[in-house]
């Protein structure tokens, strides 16, 4: 008995589910002019903004980090050992983890070098810096979206831009020397990093070990010379990151390697000219005073072999730890425009069109229900 009443209540609710749906189904019909109306809207604002959105291009370039194994490798070892040099362990250590280029990528001496960076556009003659293509008034193209966007949505980010600009007209310039070493950026150039940002992207792919470098600029050759010029960048900075202990070392070795090759040089022509200048003689001060001036040659010329020793130690050190990106696919100039994918536009607009049509129907529906409210007293 008990499960013939659960039955028949469920049926019950089926069909009172059904019967509200249907119902449902029934209002949109009846207002079906109101939807059409509202997503014919949408459709026509959808075309507005896929016909006049800006195109941009996407280039991109697939790099492998790599970088030599810990340990000079054998033959070089055994060619080193014949001439009385010792490598050891001097490898590259480890392996950087692919995370770190994205946060170079991101690092603001290198974002500045970018934006410096000339690219030839069409309609320019010379090349033009990013700089001055996105904040000289004279490059800055118009655009009726980006208009509407920064009058309307962008309005009040624009409010607060012009007094935060207003407050500080005046800008403190370093005054001691050491601040020559901070990295400074002026207006303009904090503003092309922050777009160039939003126009470039580091994918990187820690399972199968390869970094995707891309760029979105408004013409393909521009986005293809953005793109590789970031390879370049990411290279460069990289490189200096990783062998900056190393290069510490070879660079103060070869110092000490330079002023020991002076030394040992002054020696050597001391030493020679002694000998040439007391052929004929063979006194006991003329001996005690070549056995000192020989030593002093010795001592010399023993520091210099030992520093060059370890110059070359250092200098094949800062080669296996310099890391290098292989390129698994090179940049192209892309043939076809990323944006805007005008299709996908227009759709979602008619769907959210539609969307919020139904919804305004059942939405006028509740509130005149429940709420007198002269402004729906026409809505039926």
């Amino acid at each position: 008995m008990e499960s013939n009443v659960s039955n028949r209540e469920l049926n019950n609710n089926m069909e009172e589910q059904e019967i509200d749906i249907i119902e449902l189904v029934k209002r949109l019909w009846q207002k079906r002019m109101f939807i059409i109306k509202i997503t014919s809207l949408f459709v026509v604002l959808g075309l507005f903004v896929a016909i006049f959105s800006p195109k941009e291009y996407t280039a991109a370039c697939t790099v492998v980090p790599q970088i030599n194994k810990k340990g000079a490798s054998s033959s070089l070892s055994s060619l080193a050992s014949i001439a009385g040099i010792s490598l050891g362990n001097i490898g590259g250590g480890e392996t950087l983890s692919p995370l770190v280029y994205s946060n170079v990528m991101n690092n603001t001496n290198l974002q500045k070098e970018l934006v410096y960076t000339p690219i030839k556009f069409k309609e320019y003659d010379e090349p033009v810096t990013l700089l001055d293509y996105y904040t000289n008034p004279d490059y800055r193209k118009f655009s009726l979206i980006g208009a509407i966007k920064k009058y309307t949505i962008g309005l009040p980010g624009l409010i607060l831009g012009a007094i935060s600009k207003s407050d500080t007209q005046v800008e403190a310039q370093p005054t001691l020397e050491d601040d020559a070493k901070l990295v400074t950026l002026t207006r303009a150039e904090l503003s092309c990093i922050k777009i160039l940002r939003a126009k470039t992207n580091v994918n990187i792919n820690e399972k199968e070990g390869y970094i995707t470098l891309s760029a979105n600029m408004p013409e393909a050759l521009a986005a293809a010379q953005v793109a590789e010029r970031m390879v370049e960048l990411l290279q460069k900075y990289v490189t200096e990151f990783k062998i900056q202990k190393a290069a510490s070392e070879y660079e103060f070795i070869s110092q000490r390697y330079d002023e020991a090759w002076a030394e040992y040089s002054k020696k050597h022509e001391e030493y020679a000219k002694f000998k040439d200048a007391n052929r004929s003689i063979s006194s006991a001060v003329a001996a005690t005073k070549e056995e000192h001036i020989r030593n002093e040659y010795n001592v010399a010329y023993s520091l210099f072999s030992e520093l060059s020793k370890q110059k070359i130690q250092a200098e094949i050190k800062v080669k296996e730890n310099t890391p290098i990106l292989t390129i698994i696919e090179p940049v192209t100039v892309p043939l076809e425009k990323s944006k805007p994918k005008r299709s996908m536009i227009l759709f979602a607009f008619t769907f959210f069109g539609g969307a919020l049509a139904c919804g305004l129907v059942f939405g006028f529906d509740f509130l005149k229900s429940n709420f007198d409210i002269k402004y729906l007293n026409k809505w039926e």
